[in-house]
C-alpha cells in the first residue's frame, strides 16, 4: 500500500480545521490583551483611591501634551517639506543650506537641543529684537513706533515656556521630517517630472502637481511613526517646567511620596496614547497598500 500523498494530507488537514480558525489567526491578539488590559488598569485606577487622586492631577496635562504634539508636528510637518525641497532643489546655495540644516540638527540630542533653544536661542533672538526696537524708535518712522517701543521692551520672561518647546520640537523634528520627504520624492520615477516639463510645467509646477501628490501617499505611514515619536519626546518638555503629564507627575511624586504610583500613571496614559495612535496609523498602511495594489 503506497504511503498518502503530501497533496492529500494537506486536504485532509483542511477538512478538519474550522472555518473561522484562519480568520482568527490572523486576529491582531496582542491589540486584543492590551485592550483587555488596558481596561483592567482603567478599572482600577478609577476605582483606588490613591490612584484615582494621582489620574485626577496628573490628567490635568493630557490637554498641554497633545496640544505641544500637534502644533510642534504640524509646524514641522510644514518647515520639514520646505527644507525637503530644498535638499532636491537644483540651486547649489539652496541645496547646501538645506542640508546643513538637516545634518546638524540631525547631530544634536533632542532634549539638548530644546534646553539650547529656550536658554540660548531665546535669549539670543530677545537681544536681535531689542535692538531692532531700539533702531526703530531712532529712525524717524512713526507708524512703526509703537512696534519698536514693543520690542524695545520686550523681556525674555514674556515668551512662555510652551512656546519655546513648541518651537524647539518644530526645529528638532523638522530635519527628520526632511529626509522622509526627501525620500519619498526621489522615490518617484525621474520620468514622470519629465513627462511634466514636457508639457509645458515649470519645475515647480511639475513638482506641485506630478511629484509631490505621489510622494506625500507614499510618504504618510512613516509621518504617521514620528507622530507617535514625537508624542513620546513630548515628555521632555518637562526638563523647562511646562505643566505637562509628566511635569505633573513628577511634582506630585515629590509632593506626595507616591513616586511608583505617580509613574505608573505616566506610563499608563502614554501608552494609552501611543497605542490608539499605532493602530491608526496601521490602518493608514492597510489602506495606502490596498490603494496601491488596485492601481497596480
Amino acid at each position: 500500500m503506497q504511503p498518502p500523498d503530501s497533496t492529500d494530507l494537506d486536504i485532509t488537514k483542511r477538512r478538519f480545521t474550522l472555518p473561522f480558525a484562519d480568520t482568527f489567526s490572523r486576529w491582531p491578539w496582542w491589540a486584543v490583551v492590551a485592550a483587555i488590559l488596558g481596561v483592567l488598569l482603567a478599572w482600577y485606577f478609577t476605582t483606588d483611591e490613591t490612584y484615582s487622586n494621582i489620574l485626577r492631577i496628573v490628567g490635568r496635562g493630557i490637554g498641554i501634551t497633545l496640544t505641544v504634539t500637534f502644533l510642534a508636528y504640524t509646524f514641522s510637518v510644514i518647515l520639514g517639506l520646505i527644507i525637503a525641497l530644498g535638499r532636491v532643489s537644483r540651486n547649489f546655495f539652496i541645496y547646501q543650506i538645506a542640508s546643513f540644516y538637516v545634518e546638524i540638527l540631525r547631530g544634536v540630542p533632542t532634549l539638548v537641543l530644546l534646553l539650547y533653544i529656550a536658554f540660548v536661542g531665546f535669549p539670543v533672538l530677545v537681544q536681535w529684537l531689542n535692538g531692532i526696537g531700539r533702531w526703530i524708535i531712532e529712525t524717524p518712522i512713526t507708524p512703526l513706533l509703537g512696534l519698536g517701543s514693543a520690542l524695545e521692551g520686550l523681556v525674555l520672561r514674556d515668551i512662555d515656556n510652551t512656546v519655546r518647546v513648541v518651537i524647539a520640537l518644530t526645529i528638532a523634528y523638522s530635519a527628520f521630517i526632511a529626509e522622509i520627504f526627501r525620500a519619498g520624492i526621489e522615490s518617484i520615477e525621474v520620468g514622470q517630472m519629465e513627462a511634466g516639463r514636457a508639457l509645458g510645467m515649470s519645475y515647480w509646477q511639475a513638482m506641485r502637481y506630478i511629484v509631490l501628490p505621489q510622494a506625500i501617499r507614499r510618504v504618510l505611514p512613516p509621518l504617521g511613526n514620528d507622530f507617535i515619536a514625537m508624542l513620546k519626546d513630548s515628555s521632555l518638555v518637562s526638563a523647562l517646567g511646562v505643566q505637562d503629564i509628566t511635569r505633573l507627575a513628577t511634582l506630585n511624586a515629590a509632593n506626595t511620596y507616591r513616586v511608583i504610583e505617580s509613574y505608573n500613571v505616566v506610563a499608563y496614559l502614554y501608552l494609552v496614547m501611543t497605542l490608539l495612535l499605532s493602530l491608526v496609523v496601521k490602518q493608514i498602511e492597510k489602506r495606502m497598500s490596498r490603494e496601491l495594489n488596485d492601481k497596480s
